[in-house]
């Protein structure tokens, strides 16, 4: 009696979704790669008695008037005569702070320096917002 059988099983092993996962790791490590800066080199750094640090960047507050005048203090509405006391309120911190003022072009001129003279009363520097003009030939 033979008890063998008379076909052998073959074993197949199929590549094509081993190609796609291959190709997503791929990518995913060429996109991990960028991502990692190359100035992450771990250090420990040398002790000192006296520390020395750097002046940081100076805080913005954004403020903006609408053509209908309607005045925003970083996207936040405000009356006119809350102007001051919110830029004093972020002032009261921070001996550096910048404004920028963003205003509508129809606006008229005058509310605009009210604007000015607010932030002048209060020492901040205030900077107008303006978009670039196109050259004319």
């Amino acid at each position: 009696m033979d008890f063998r059988r008379a076909k052998k099983h073959e074993f197949e092993i199929f590549s094509n979704s081993f190609s796609d996962i291959m190709f997503f790791l791929m990518l995913f490590f060429l996109i991990a790669s960028t991502m990692i800066t190359p100035g992450t080199i771990k250090l420990i750094l040398p002790q000192a008695n006296q520390t020395q640090s750097m002046n940081k960047p100076p805080k913005e507050i954004a403020i903006s008037v609408t053509k209908d005048l309607k005045y925003y203090i970083n996207n936040k509405q405000v009356q006119f005569a809350e102007i001051e006391p919110a830029l004093r309120q972020e002032k009261l911190g921070n001996a550096e702070v910048h404004a920028i003022v963003r205003c509508d072009n129809a606006i008229a001129v005058q509310a605009l320096v009210d604007v000015l003279q607010i932030g002048s009363k209060v020492e901040m520097k205030m900077v107008l917002a303006t978009t670039r003009k196109d050259k004319v030939n």
